[in-house]
Order: C-alpha cells, then sequence, then structure tokens
C-alpha cells in the first residue's frame, strides 16, 4: 500500500490576502484557484517552491466556530514545518519581506530553526535539516 498526504487545510480569513501572502511573502507557488459554485467557495492551493509532496489548502472560514481557530489551528506550538535547502538565504530574505521570527536562528542536533508567523499568527518552524531525528546516531 502507498499512501501519502496530499494537503493540509489552513484556515484563513479571506483568499486573496492568503494567496498574497504566501506567494510574496514566502515565494508559494500558487497551484490552483477555482471558484466552487455549488458551495459559494474557492478551492485554493499553494506550496513552496519546488516542492512535490504535500500543499497547504487555503480554507476561508465559512462559520463563525471556524473564525476562532484563524491563526490558532494548534493550540499556540508550532503547526507546520518548511524544510529548506539553505536556511540563511530564506531566513534573511523572510526578514527582509517582514516576516516575524518569534524565536531566533538555533543550531539543533538534527539542523538550524527558527519560529515564525504567517498573516495570521500561526507558527512555523522553518528548517534545514542536516540529520533525521530519527535515524541521527545520537538516538540509538
Amino acid at each position: 500500500m502507498v499512501q501519502s498526504l496530499l494537503h493540509i487545510a489552513l484556515v484563513v480569513k479571506e483568499y486573496d490576502e492568503a494567496i498574497e501572502f504566501y506567494t510574496k511573502k514566502l515565494n508559494f507557488t500558487l497551484i490552483e484557484d477555482t471558484y466552487q459554485p455549488e458551495q459559494d467557495k474557492r478551492w485554493v492551493v499553494v506550496a513552496p517552491p519546488g516542492s512535490v509532496g504535500t500543499s497547504i489548502l487555503l480554507a476561508r472560514a465559512s462559520k463563525p466556530e471556524q473564525q476562532s481557530f484563524i491563526g490558532n489551528q494548534s493550540g499556540g506550538r508550532v503547526f507546520l514545518f518548511l524544510n529548506t535547502d539553505d536556511f540563511w538565504r530564506d531566513y534573511h530574505e523572510m526578514v527582509s519581506k517582514g516576516i516575524e521570527f518569534v524565536r531566533e536562528p538555533k543550531e539543533q542536533p538534527y539542523g538550524i530553526v527558527a519560529v515564525f508567523k504567517d498573516l495570521y499568527g500561526n507558527l512555523w518552524d522553518l528548517v534545514q535539516m542536516t540529520s533525521s531525528p530519527l535515524t541521527d546516531e545520537n538516538n540509538k
């Protein structure tokens, strides 16, 4: 059996402001933006540049109970992990574009990591892995 995660739904306030943030500030690619008239919503998918794995479905909150989860989908914990092949390139570019980092870069046994907020306050790790925490010799 082969399975994989296709999309992760991220609850957003408005489609266009979310698309703007992810494509202009994080350099994500807009994969799809299709209006679904039967549900009066849009199917909006973005992905990091060069990504061939899981993408993000930007899902506009459509009910009052969904509004409270905008920016807090994981109860204040880091929610998403953006892996990069060049931490310092991406870190400096993100800082220059006004991305707020709430934890400064730190060397860890598995690589270098810093925590930033998206436009709604969800926490993300920007990480460049040097080894896998699951296979690292220190964890055996």
